[in-house]
């Protein structure tokens, strides 16, 4: 680190935190990459947490003359969220929201992610305007500061024109809240030149026709090319203007650190119609007679598109047969009521009477073929990352073109993918706004592949921006990708307007430079991002970062992302035979960062594109760090029962330890055991439950069903369940395999339990540290004696706990009807009792081994058919607890956890299925957790 750097970390420690100033070497790596394919090495990153620490922040950096880039979530394409100085990432302080107008307008903190804003307004059937595909992962505050949109949102609803107001800060640490009139009057104060000077610059603009013109040409198309310019000719009020410049700008104008949206309707009523044409002209003919119907959206898909995803599982069969030429429309169409849809779509289906189509128009409302054909359209980009060259990128550039040249566009655009050879290039996009996706994939390891890619965008930008008069960024931001093309699309004037209001804001230059405006003509070639070969489990990511949201260690070491990032840049460096000792060191360092404090939950799996679960990278590493531990785990799985027994006992040994010693000398004892080398004690956890009663103790107070015909059932108690016994604290003292017992009984269910219960397993503890062969003995063992208990798969098999019912789905066998506990009792048992729902507020957990198995809205029904009000804690994917993970890594579990308690404030329980993770849940809300089926014994008859 070079002393000017130096000498800012030694500023800022004086008031942020040294946790949240990064300056090692692996995590810097981490944070040089975001979802773009260039990748710069920060010097220093800034985890900031108030505006406070922004203002400072910034004024430090001016004072040395450092350049400083704002992150949120790192999902931008074009690299603007990049950089080799000071990297500013939002940290988690920046969550708030408040609904405004009773829902007409949400005020929003730049760290909340977009799908989490809509969860917010969902009841009021209002959402924001901007939908882009990355909503479940990307932030407010990278929404609006690259004006992204989407494919409902259009011109009209995005960020630009949903404007409300904004708090932003400036270069110079200025603070200006646009909706607070003593804000703007001292803002106006000790900043009226820069509003003077925008005045002025809009009344040029406005006088001079021709560049006005231009300006509202290109505006009538998406545009995310250079700054804003529109709000020179929309706006006559500086204010106005300085706002909506913001919108788009992409952190080189300033920090958005507040915005206030107008929302608009959601409505619940939607249909859909997949529309096969014989060729491109004609879904483009088509596309026009549509834009003045009330269609919520219109994708375009090309053949090579539907090629692409054709071959995926549950696709139509008529996609594989459709002609060489053909493309397709997907429309989607809604309404407030049945009625109002219905009317929608006779509009629309007039409007296409006359276009020619392969097969009829036909609407559907069913929830299943919606999901059908959004799928088929949101599988097109991740088809082609899945089945590229490795070592390549995938990347997706982002025009515009008239809608009434679209067709011609189009036509150019694939003569080109053929001059380049980008035979696997498919086109897709936004069709009523002319918006087109192209994606392709490139090597950048090679010069002459770097060379062809820059013929091939030196092309495109003069075929869409010169030609066309097109967007060459429609909606993805212009970043340093498009920043040596701004002048060529926008001409000579519009460049010098946008150098003036660059200078009016950052006149030192130190934000975000070389992104929008740079003056580098090749600024778009370099830095650009490695890919080497490095497990074929994660070869095929493509950064960009849709895991990140749901990760429990996200905000204490790495992301998934980041882990195969980092663990790329180890296999680069050993391929290329560089210094062993850096390599040594960063190995060192990835232990704990990537390794002990990953989940390894597969969550990250439900949010990537392609499917990738990180966690089986660890495992896969943690087995290689594991095979000198084979014969001990051997042992163990060979004599379960003994150890299930001893870990009983063990747990009967701290009861006794903490009824002497208290939590506080339980926790001292096992540190100083830890400092003496005794690893395997752990972490004191205060919520530590008792020992389970044995299976052969248990008395349920529920008698079972005399009738030999009854119903019956496999019930396999997990060995977490037949150890683990409730929190010494809880109210109901009764094992869960009681509770259990007594539901089935009450249902009149026969309960079968298999033979030689206390030694199964289903293998998890084994699978989860990479000991796959002990963990696969274990499986199949457990599957057997299921097999024989169920009459070979006569009857259902239900578990108790939810990972291990995940495990054995996920290899067992298919005549065997495998069902997590809370399932069953929701779908089977439950209508079967006599419900009596009681009052009061609980907070429910849905684990991430159900949300894996699509089964949370199951756990959830149950837990509201039980009581009138239930909480689901927004910031909780997985609790971090990954079975005894929580013993060795309790900070993970308090990462993960580290707003339970303010969410299920109010609550007077919590309930999941899995007990591990009970006990983390339990140490961190306040509220103690059980299994959401003693719930549903309390309110059962």
């Amino acid at each position: 680190m070079s002393s000017a750097y130096s000498e800012l970390h030694s500023a800022l420690s004086a008031f942020v935190p040294d946790d949240r100033l990064i300056r090692d070497e692996l995590r810097r790596l981490a944070y040089g990459t975001d979802a773009s394919f260039y990748r710069l090495i920060p010097e220093l990153v800034v985890r900031v947490e108030s505006e406070q620490e922004v203002q400072q922040l910034l004024l430090a950096c001016a004072d040395r003359g450092l350049p400083i880039t704002f992150r949120a979530a790192g999902t931008s394409l074009s690299g603007q969220a990049v950089t080799d100085s000071v990297l500013m990432q939002l940290g988690n302080g920046w969550k708030d929201h408040e609904i405004l107008d009773n829902g007409q307008a949400i005020r929003l903190k730049p760290g909340v992610i977009g799908a989490q804003a809509n969860k917010y307004l969902a009841s009021l059937q209002r959402k924001i305007g901007p939908d882009p595909a990355s909503i479940n992962a990307c932030m407010i505050g990278g929404i609006a500061a690259n004006n992204a949109s989407g494919m409902c949102c259009g011109t009209a609803q995005n960020s630009y024109n949903t404007l409300k107001d904004l708090r932003v800060i400036f270069a110079d640490g200025a603070l200006l809240d646009t909706a607070d009139p003593a804000s703007v009057q001292a803002f106006n104060s000790s900043h009226g030149f820069l509003l003077r000077r925008l005045a002025e610059l809009g009344e040029q603009t406005r006088a001079n026709t021709a560049l006005a013109e231009k300006i509202r040409h290109k505006y009538r198309l998406k545009n995310t090319t250079g700054y804003s310019l529109n709000a020179l000719v929309d706006f006559e009020d500086p204010l106005e203007i300085l706002k909506h410049l913001l919108i788009g700008s992409e952190g080189t104008l300033g920090f958005i650190s507040e915005i206030t949206y107008h929302t608009v309707p959601d409505y619940p009523h939607k249909a859909a119609a997949l529309i096969y044409f014989p060729d491109m002209a004609a879904a483009c003919r088509a596309t026009t007679v549509m834009k003045p119907t009330p269609v919520a959206a219109v994708e375009l898909l090309d053949r090579a598109a539907l090629r692409a995803v054709q071959g995926m599982p549950g696709m139509p069969d008529n996609l594989k047969a459709l002609p060489d030429d053909a493309a397709a429309l997907l429309v989607d169409v809604r309404g407030s009521d049945a009625t109002h849809l219905d009317a929608n779509i006779m509009a629309v289906t007039a409007a296409l009477a006359g276009m020619i189509t392969l097969l009829p128009v036909e609407f559907t409302t069913d929830i299943k073929t919606y999901e059908l054909y959004w799928k088929i359209r949101k599988g097109t980009f991740p088809a082609v990352g899945a089945e590229r060259v490795i070592g390549t990128t995938v990347i997706i550039e982002d025009v515009a073109f008239p809608l009434e040249r679209l067709a011609e566009g189009v036509a150019e655009l694939q003569a080109l993918f053929k001059k380049y050879r980008y035979d696997e290039a498919i086109l897709f996009g936004h069709a009523l706004e002319g918006n087109l996706h192209f994606v392709f994939t490139q090597g950048f390891d090679d010069p002459a592949e770097v060379q062809r890619y820059e013929a091939l965008m030196d092309e495109v930008a003069q075929l869409v921006a010169v030609k066309y008069g097109g967007s060459l960024k429609a909606e993805h931001g212009t970043g340093r990708n498009m920043a040596p093309y701004v002048e060529l699309e926008w001409g000579s004037d519009a460049y010098a307007l946008m150098k003036n209001i660059k200078r009016l804001f950052d006149p030192a230059n130190l934000l975000n430079p070389d992104v929008i405006l740079s003056d580098d003509p090749s600024i778009h070639l370099q830095n650009l991002k490695p890919l080497p070969e490095a497990d074929p489990l994660v070869d095929k990511c493509i950064e960009c970062g849709f895991c990140e949201a749901v990760c429990p260690s996200r905000r204490l070491t790495l992301t998934p992302r980041q882990r195969i990032v980092i663990w790329r840049e180890l296999q680069r460096r050993r391929q290329a035979g560089e210094d062993p000792a850096g390599i040594d060191a960063l190995t060192e360092a990835y232990q704990y960062q990537g390794l002990d404090t990953c989940a390894a939950d597969g969550l990250c799996s439900t949010q990537c594109p392609v499917g990738i679960n990180t966690g089986d990278l660890v495992r896969g590493i943690r087995r290689e760090q594991n095979l000198k531990h084979q014969n001990k785990a051997e042992w163990i799985a060979s004599h379960f029962d003994g150890v299930t027994r001893m870990a009983r006992t063990g747990l009967q040994l701290a009861g006794i330890g903490r009824k002497v010693m208290g939590d506080a000398g339980m926790k001292a004892s096992m540190n100083t055991l830890r400092k003496l080398g005794v690893d395997a004690v752990g972490h004191w956890i205060p919520s530590l439950p008792k020992a389970a009663r044995p299976l052969d103790k248990i008395r349920p107070t529920t008698p079972p069903p005399t009738n030999a015909n009854a119903p019956a059932v496999v019930y396999w108690p997990s060995c977490a369940s037949r150890v683990l016994g409730n929190d010494v604290h809880a109210g109901e003292q009764a094992s869960l395999s009681e509770v259990t017992l007594n539901l089935l009984h009450k249902a009149g269910y026969r309960v079968i339990i298999p033979e030689s219960i206390n030694s199964l397993c289903c293998g998890m503890p084994f699978y989860s540290k990479g000991l796959f062969e002990v963990a696969d003995q274990k499986q199949g063992e457990l599957l057997a004696a299921l097999m024989e208990a169920s009459e070979q798969g006569r009857w259902p098999v239900i578990a108790d706990t939810s990972p291990c019912n995940l495990r054995l789905n996920e290899g067992g066998l298919k005549q065997l009807q495998l069902l997590e506990a809370s399932e069953f009792v929701a779908t089977e048992v439950l209508p079967k009792l006599n419900i009596r729902r009681k009052p009061g507020k609980v907070a429910v957990h849905v684990t991430c081994s159900t949300t894996r198995r699509g089964k949370g809205d199951l756990l959830v029904q149950l837990a509201r058919a039980c009581v009138e009000e239930v909480v689901l804690p927004e910031s909780v994917t997985c609790c971090g607890f990954a079975g005894d993970r929580g013993f060795q890594q309790p900070e993970l579990n308090a990462s993960a956890l580290q707003d339970l308690a303010k969410e299920v404030a109010g609550c007077e329980a919590g309930y999941s299925n899995s007990r591990t993770c009970e006990i983390g849940l339990t140490e961190h809300a306040g509220i103690h957790y059980q299994s959401i089926l003693y719930l549903v014994d309390e309110v059962s008859g």
